[in-house]
């Protein structure tokens, strides 16, 4: 499970983050939802879980089977932040190495590619254009804002896929064109947080604690970083063992230096302070995703 907000984003700021998608994941979900800034990882969870399931009836009433993918426990869905202030969490899981080897495999077990290159290449074909339109699917484009500027970025949208989406969403182009941009609205503002006096300070303070408890690492990226590598050289059980210890004091020590908090309000800080001309995008995406969820809880239920 990968950092979200300030690690993964200020690098693709400084890349120019043409195709990165990076997603904004530096506030808790009770503020997403108290602020109105993003749904609820809960409800994302089960417009996605909608999704599938509106997918699926869809294959197979053109005459092919389909798999939905693996569903993880709510717990084990919940987004990594910059830093994890949960030390419950990070007791259980650490930095969520095992609940990615999860989905992984699962990934790499996915019976809907195996069952599709077992079908003949005319009924392979007819797979294809039913489940995303094949070769005539519509191609949606996006535009993304970057430090420097504004980048595109594209999807092709059609057959089972695409009525899934307009089910949920209505509109699939306006959904695309909205979530695309404010997700990656990140990019915008994370440069500023991590120069923010409030946060440099907080950081300084998580790293002296992080030091005291025999994890010298500078930032919460840098000290993952440095688990996932160790982990080479341990056996399974015993770099669990090592990925949670390094997580719980992470968590223990964003308590104590507050680093959480004042992460979460100098993102809130620097994003109100975007140019108003992301104000119909905001409001286009929330609409939407409100749309999507109020359905999508017509289709199936959440996740426990």
């Amino acid at each position: 499970m990968k950092r979200g907000f300030i690690a993964a984003c200020a690098v693709a700021a400084a890349l120019s983050a043409a195709a990165t998608g990076c997603t904004r994941s530096g506030s808790t979900e009770q503020e997403r939802a108290a602020d109105g800034q993003e749904p609820a990882y809960t409800e994302q969870l089960r417009i996605s879980d909608a999704t599938e399931a509106l997918t699926k009836r869809c294959m197979n009433r053109a005459g092919f089977r389909y798999w939905t993918s693996l569903r993880l426990s709510l717990e084990e869905s919940r987004p990594l932040d910059y830093v994890n202030d949960d030390v419950a969490w990070a007791a259980a899981h650490g930095y969520g190495s095992r609940i990615q080897e999860k989905t992984d495999k699962a990934h790499r077990a996915n019976p809907n590619g195996t069952y599709r290159e077992g079908l003949s290449p005319q009924r392979r074909e007819a797979y294809d254009q039913a489940l995303d339109g094949g070769r005539d699917a519509t191609v949606l484009t996006a535009e993304i804002p970057t430090p420097d500027g504004t980048a595109h970025i594209s999807k092709r949208l059609g057959g089972c896929s695409a009525e899934a989406e307009k089910k949920l969403y209505g509109d699939p182009a306006a959904w695309f064109r909205a979530a695309k941009a404010v997700t990656n609205l990140t990019a915008l503002y994370a440069p500023r947080v991590t120069r923010d006096k409030e946060f440099t300070a907080a950081l300084a303070a998580w790293s002296r604690c992080m030091g005291l408890a025999g994890h010298p690492y500078p930032d919460p990226p840098a000290a993952q970083d440095a688990v996932a590598r160790q982990a080479a050289g341990l056996a399974p059980d015993k770099a669990f063992e090592a990925e949670k210890r390094v997580a719980v004091a992470e968590a223990r020590c964003a308590h104590e230096s507050s680093l959480a908090d004042v992460t979460r309000e100098r993102e809130r800080h620097y994003r109100a302070a975007l140019p108003g001309r992301y104000r119909e995008l905001i409001d286009t995406y929330r609409r939407l995703e409100r749309q999507a969820y109020a359905r999508a809880s017509e289709v199936t239920g959440p996740r426990v």
